[in-house]
């Protein structure tokens, strides 16, 4: 019975990431309309998404529990009101770089991801990194470098995309929400602003913007197509074990750089190369740390150093 519950988690957590990887596709089809706009569309669906959700699913009476529990404990509401500017910057950050070329930079910022997170879980929770994740984050950190020395500039997009992104993985571990729920929290903390943004944008720019039905059709998609592969990822992470999901979780930066390198003719230099391989050496060695055997071979050297100490 576990190894089935494995298996359906492996299943839920790769098509997650899937639709991850291929979502570039997806926001290139609307690359004409402002990433602002995509964006508010894509909040005001995912909440109108995640209301049908709950109801069909009956969770509606546990998501007022939850909200009145949020307004009763400001520390709670705090979390979430977070939550929805992190996720609402990423999203951002990212539709405006697939649609103005970068996803090849876009890829890397998820890429860095993983390492961000570990970085933000030791000095928020005082987690201790092992040496081999020490080394990882090196690795990482002169990919970064030789990016930046390359182009003399630096790498915002990749980063920020990184940094929101573990930042919010951040709060959603020190919330305690169904994942459904928090999801439908979080749009809707910014869901107001959004339709004020677009009632503000139609009402004044109704000459410029009209919308054909494939288009509006694709605007409503967004919503779909930005809860299902959260939900399914929260279904595979809890049948799953963290050192899968350390592999795992690399199909959709890939899927992205392959798209942006092959598929719309991104830049790719030996720079990139060398970076990426930095980063995929660190990548590699990081989803290896959390295996047995090599923490294994962490205690031990951490037993002889403590040994020829004394």
């Amino acid at each position: 019975m576990k190894g089935h519950d494995e298996k359906i988690g492996v299943i839920y957590t790769v098509v997650a990431y899937l639709i991850w990887g291929i979502l570039p596709l997806y926001w290139k089809l609307l690359d004409h309309h402002t990433a602002a706009e995509i964006l508010a569309h894509r909040i005001v669906w995912s909440f109108v998404f995640m209301i049908v959700l709950l109801a069909m699913t009956k969770q509606t009476q546990l998501c007022r529990e939850q909200l009145l529990e949020m307004v009763k404990h400001p520390k709670l509401a705090g979390g979430v009101i977070a939550s929805a500017c992190l996720i609402s910057v990423n999203w951002f950050i990212y539709i405006w770089a697939v649609n103005h070329g970068h996803i090849v930079e876009a890829s890397l910022g998820y890429y860095i991801n993983p390492l961000i997170s570990v970085v933000l879980g030791m000095i928020v929770l005082k987690e201790r990194l092992n040496i081999w994740q020490w080394i990882s984050f090196l690795l990482a950190f002169l990919g970064v470098l030789i990016i930046t020395f390359q182009y003399g500039k630096f790498p915002w997009i990749a980063l920020s995309l990184a940094l929101s992104f573990g930042f919010y993985g951040l709060t959603k571990k020190l919330a305690s929400f169904d994942s459904a729920i928090g999801l439908t929290l979080e749009t809707m903390i910014v869901t107001p602003l959004s339709l004020v943004y677009l009632i503000f944008l139609y009402s004044h720019y109704s000459a410029t913007l009209s919308l054909s039905i494939w288009q509006a059709l694709l605007l409503i998609g967004a919503g779909p197509a930005t809860a299902l592969p959260l939900l399914y990822f929260a279904k595979g992470t809890k049948r799953i074990s963290l050192t899968m999901l350390g592999f795992l979780q690399y199909i959709s930066p890939t899927l992205s750089l392959v798209l942006g390198v092959f598929l719309f003719r991104e830049t790719f230099t030996k720079a990139h190369f060398y970076a990426f391989s930095f980063i995929w050496c660190a990548l590699i060695i990081f989803s290896f740390s959390k295996t047995k055997r090599m923490q294994g071979w962490h205690h031990k050297l951490m037993q002889r150093n403590t040994f020829g100490a004394r």
